[in-house]
Parts: structure tokens; sequence; C-alpha cells
């Protein structure tokens, strides 16, 4: 019953309450690095609903990554091309930034599996979000029949190849009326 009222308060994100929390937990998070281990999920019942269970194997990583667009790398700003592909600053990326922050942090813990991610903050220039990893070498993880599927060869890195949920958003896959509005 406890994880509805948690899932409530995350809803409304308005509230007074949440907008203070937000703001003081920003801050905190700004002062840290750019990816940390965390002990416990700051959203515990958002983590058990995206697979996360409070045992040995898990384990759990905020990064902070930059909001906006995607500035196009070029040299001085010198694209050397035809006018129609000149452009450089008003360009968007194609993944979302929680797809991003799951690929840094699969970049960073190379022998971790990334499981999924979720939001926990944002000021004007930062986006900070959780991002949930396995330890497939784990006993504990191995014998578990829910997530011994992740120890598969076939789930390296899925992070890069677009398998984790945040991913499959920006792909495009589905059928039917409106499955086109992919989420960039």
């Amino acid at each position: 019953m406890s994880s509805n009222y948690l899932k409530l308060f995350w809803q409304k994100k308005q509230s007074d309450v949440f907008r203070y929390l937000n703001r003081i937990r920003c801050w905190e998070y700004r002062q840290s690095k750019a990816i940390v281990r965390v002990t416990r999920p700051t959203r515990p019942d958002r983590a058990r609903r995206l697979g996360y269970k409070a045992k040995q194997g898990f384990a759990i990583y905020r990064i902070r990554i930059r909001r906006g667009g995607r500035k196009r790398p070029c040299p001085k700003g010198a694209t050397y091309g035809k006018p129609v592909n000149e452009g450089i600053n008003q360009y968007k990326n194609g993944r979302s930034n929680q797809a991003i922050a799951e690929e840094r942090v699969g970049r960073k813990m190379k022998s971790l599996r990334v499981l999924n991610s979720y939001w926990v903050g944002e000021d004007s220039s930062n986006l900070f979000i959780e991002v949930i990893c396995v330890d497939p070498a784990h006993q504990t993880i191995r014998k578990d029949p829910h997530i011994n599927w992740i120890c598969s060869n076939k789930q390296k890195h899925r992070e890069m190849r677009g398998l984790t949920s945040a991913n499959k958003k920006s792909r495009g896959l589905g059928k039917g009326k409106g499955y086109s509005k992919t989420i960039g």
C-alpha cells in the first residue's frame, strides 16, 4: 500500500513538497561526480516495478547528464559541405537522454548488465537518472530463475544495442495506428 502513496507523490511534481525536495536533491546531486553508486534506490517503488530486488548482485548508479539538444561535432564550426547540410546548433538527438545515460553507465561499469532506469530529478541544465545494474557473475543472480536470463551472453551491453526499455522507445518498433510516433 505504501508504494501506491510513493507513486502518487512522484506523480504530482508541482506540489510544494515535491518541488522543495527536488530542489534540495538536485543541489546535492550536482555536488557529486557524474556517475555515483547509491546504496539504495531513491524511488524504491519505481525500481521494484522495473525489476530491482534488494538482494546481492543488484546495484544502482545515479548519473548526471546535460540537458538540451545535440550540437554537431565540427572543428571550429566548419562543416565543409553544401548549405543544406550545414547546420550545427539546432540538431536533436535520435535517442532520449535516458537512453544515453544508460549507455554511459554501461560503458563505465563494463562487467555489469544494465537492466533498466528511471528519472529521479532535473534542474535547468542537468538530468539525473538512476540505472539498475545486475552482476551476471554473482551466484545469487545466477541461481534466481526470475533474473538469470540476464546472465546469457546475448545480454552483453544491452544498452548499446537498443534492448533496454528506454532505448526501444526510439527504435520505431510496433504495428498499427500511430506506431511510428516514436519518442526520440
